[in-house]
């Protein structure tokens, strides 16, 4: 099946991101939220993204706005239309999900797949919860979307072949470079960094080097692009201490011990970039 258009239904950091790059690509997207001003609130931010690429000459003006007329903006389900694909990218909690999955499928078109923007949910339970867990996947794609070219193409057990390859083969005429991952906590890539991130935080705690040492410490002794706290409070410091309880409890493990120092800067509302003001201000 050839998708033309995608319905995305969420429209904050992630899900526009997703809905940027699928309407530069020549695909046809809706984007959803709860409100018709979240959608136009998210759809401007698309298109200042495009200016931006504009102005630096990555993309020619006639592309933004033909980009531009192929994004169409909704609030609530009633709005997925004849999407061939519905990706969910809503806050990365469980009950939200969860809830969010069973509206979808109970007005997606017949036959449409639902694909989950989880970073660490269960793909399985999700899919479990709709009417067509064959024609149910999950798609971790990477902050920001436009730039990242990794996506975790993650199958429940009951993701049918014909599913996974449609989504391979979307993926792929996105410009994204897919990889196969199994449902387990984490997936690949969280499973390994964000527990070094959070190790950052018992680091900091304990007073071994302040924020800016532990930092520069990582980028000029391991390469890294950024520092862990840095990266942390990119993307986001709530995000991270979700993740991190829900290692936590699949695995049972205390090695993925959120560390204290975070809840307690989520607690505050010092969330990263998105508040201003994390382990840095901003």
């Amino acid at each position: 099946m050839e998708v033309n258009t995608v319905a995305v239904v969420g429209a904050g950091t992630m899900g526009t991101g997703i809905a940027q790059v699928s309407c530069i690509t020549g695909i046809n997207v809706i984007l959803a939220d709860v409100t018709q001003a979240q959608a136009d609130l998210g759809a401007a931010k698309i298109a200042a993204n495009l200016d931006r690429l504009v102005a630096k000459q990555t993309i020619a003006s006639a592309d933004r706005d033909a980009a531009l007329q192929r994004l169409t903006r909704g609030s609530g389900f009633d709005s997925l239309g004849s999407a061939e694909i519905v990706i969910e990218a809503v806050p990365e909690d469980p009950a939200t999900k969860l809830r969010v999955v069973r509206e979808i499928d109970a007005v997606a078109p017949e036959g449409a797949i639902i694909a989950t923007n989880t970073s660490s949910i269960s793909v399985t339970k999700l899919a479990a919860v709709t009417s067509r867990p064959d024609r149910f996947i999950g798609l971790h794609f990477f902050n920001p979307v436009p730039v990242m070219a990794l996506v975790e193409v993650v199958r429940g057990l009951q993701t049918s072949d014909e599913t996974h390859d449609e989504v391979h083969r979307l993926i792929t005429r996105l410009g994204k470079t897919p990889i196969n991952v199994k449902n387990s906590p984490g997936f690949v890539v969280n499973r390994i960094l964000l527990p070094m991130l959070n190790e950052a935080f018992f680091v900091l705690a304990e007073g071994d080097a302040a924020a800016a040492d532990i930092d520069d410490a990582m980028k000029l002794g391991c390469r890294h692009p950024m520092g862990p706290l840095a990266l942390a409070d990119l993307i986001g410091l709530d995000v991270l201490l979700s993740v991190m309880r829900t290692l936590h409890e699949e695995f049972g493990d205390p090695k993925y011990r959120p560390a204290p120092a975070l809840g307690e800067l989520v607690a505050a509302g010092y969330l990263g970039r998105k508040s201003g003001r994390g382990v840095y201000r901003y």
